[in-house]
């Protein structure tokens, strides 16, 4: 089994851990869970199911960072 998987991060290729969830992803980003919204394969991911979707071989996943400003 291998240790790591192909995904597709906002356009670019991405490595990361089998198994590693959302929240993995966004961690080991630095990106704080709570100001980024998530697409996986074109289907927005909840924000409460983070810890709980795991991503897969392939996976398309888009990232969207909130930045307040005025």
């Amino acid at each position: 089994m291998a240790k790591s998987m192909n995904i597709t991060l906002n356009g670019k290729r991405h490595t990361v851990q089998n198994n590693a969830s959302i929240a993995d992803l966004l961690t080991g980003l630095k990106l704080p869970l709570a100001k980024v919204a998530v697409e996986r394969n074109l289907c927005i991911v909840p924000r409460s199911t983070f810890e709980s979707v795991h991503l897969s071989d392939g996976d398309r996943i888009e990232i969207v960072r909130f930045i307040g400003g005025g």
